[in-house]
C-alpha cells in the first residue's frame, strides 16, 4: 500500500482533530491491543495510537512493529502519538475518519 505526498498531506490534516482511540502502556503489544487495533483501523481508517512508553527508541520500534503486523501506513508522528491509515475493506461513512 503506498500513498502519494498529497495524500498523507489530507490525513495529517484530518488527524490534527481526531483523539488517540488506542493506549499503550508499559506492557507493550498484547494480543488485545492490536485485536483493538485491527478493529479501529477498519472501522475509522485513519486512528491516533498514544504509546506511554518513555524510550524513543522502543516507541519507534513499536510504531514500525504496529505498521508491519497490521499492514497499515504510518502517516505522522509527534511525540507519543502516532496516525495509522489502513484501507476499510468497506467503508463505513458513519465510523470512517475520512469520509464524514
Amino acid at each position: 500500500m503506498s500513498i502519494t505526498n498529497a495524500q498523507k498531506k489530507q490525513y495529517r490534516l484530518i488527524g490534527h482533530a481526531l483523539n488517540p482511540v488506542v493506549m499503550i502502556a508499559g506492557n507493550g503489544l498484547t494480543e488485545t491491543v492490536l485485536t483493538e487495533i485491527d478493529r479501529a483501523l477498519e472501522d475509522h481508517e485513519l486512528i491516533k495510537v498514544r504509546i506511554s512508553i518513555m524510550d524513543r527508541e522502543v516507541r519507534s520500534e513499536l510504531i514500525a512493529e504496529i505498521s508491519k503486523i497490521m499492514k497499515c501506513e504510518t502517516i505522522q508522528t509527534i511525540g507519543k502519538v502516532a496516525l495509522f491509515y489502513r484501507a476499510a475493506l468497506e467503508a463505513n461513512p458513519k465510523l470512517s475518519n475520512l469520509l464524514r
